[in-house]
């Protein structure tokens, strides 16, 4: 009988390979049961704010934890992310915005009615938390690259009762030039059928919550420094070029899931131009 004290040969097999597989990626649904291997506490799913999720245990606790890697379901590991549509436990889906989520409506015609924003970041971070809401109503989103267009465009898209139009504005405060463009625009000929709203914020960005980002808050930039440079800057994020702005916004923007990592400050004003462009 061979005794083979060292075993087999280790560059026999594949070494690079992996000894375990990775972890599967699992979305934090409601009721979906997880436990924490480190401390023993086993509980469902009963709800995800921004990079957290709820868990419930059986005694009624809820305790909160980030989410990603160091969970188990059935005894397997996994990586918790936030879903794209929450399933609460009663079984109705919620969109991103909050809202009940429909998924057997036929595709709808895009009504005459517009939704207007400053810029293609307002646009895209519009459509990631309210696209569910907005096709549903057949309600499509246009940016004007700078509200210094309003007039014009409005002058050639001619509002109407039936062709209504939404405008969101980046700081829309009192004495900015943004309120007085809004200010003209209400007094002006198509006023009864165009609503200017805005938020407080010097760029859609400062409308993600800092924590999102790891902040405390978002840094203050002194004036005369373009804003968004200036942000990057701060944050120690490269900004010597365009394309470092835009991958600087996609960072951003992946760390909004839902309207709970947005400011209330835009929240209403988003869903008040909603309701505005789809009134009968």
């Amino acid at each position: 009988m061979d005794d083979d004290r060292y075993g087999t040969d280790v560059l026999a097999t594949d070494w690079r390979k992996p000894r375990t597989p990775a972890p599967k990626i699992t979305e934090a649904q409601a009721g979906v049961v997880v436990e924490l291997p480190d401390s023993g506490f086993v509980g469902a799913v009963v709800g995800v704010e921004g990079r957290m999720v709820k868990l419930e245990d059986r005694r009624g606790k809820v305790r909160v934890f980030p989410l990603g890697a160091g969970f188990l379901v059935d005894g397997k590991p996994v990586v918790l992310k936030a879903p794209a549509v929450l399933r609460p436990a009663g079984g109705r889906l919620i969109s991103a915005s909050g809202s009940i989520a429909v998924t057997d409506a036929k595709a709808r015609v895009a009504r005459a009615s517009r939704i207007f924003v400053e810029g293609r970041h307002d646009a895209e971070l519009v459509e990631k938390v309210w696209g569910h809401d907005l096709r549903i109503e057949g309600v499509v989103v246009e940016y004007l690259e700078g509200v210094d267009h309003l007039a014009d465009i409005l002058k050639e898209f001619r509002p109407g009762p039936r062709k209504r139009v939404g405008v969101l504005v980046d700081h829309l405060v009192k004495g900015s030039k943004e309120s007085r463009i809004a200010d003209a625009v209400t007094r002006g000929p198509f006023g009864a059928d165009v609503l200017v709203v805005g938020h407080p914020y010097i760029d859609i960005w400062q409308s993600v919550k800092p924590a999102r980002l790891g902040l405390r808050a978002w840094p203050v930039i002194p004036r005369g420094t373009e804003w968004k440079h200036g942000i990057c800057e701060a944050l120690g994020w490269p900004h010597a070029e365009q394309a470092d702005i835009a991958r600087a916004w996609q960072r951003i923007l992946s760390r909004v899931d839902s309207y709970a990592d947005l400011e209330p400050e835009l929240l209403g004003r988003v869903e008040q131009l909603i309701d505005f462009v789809t009134a009968e």
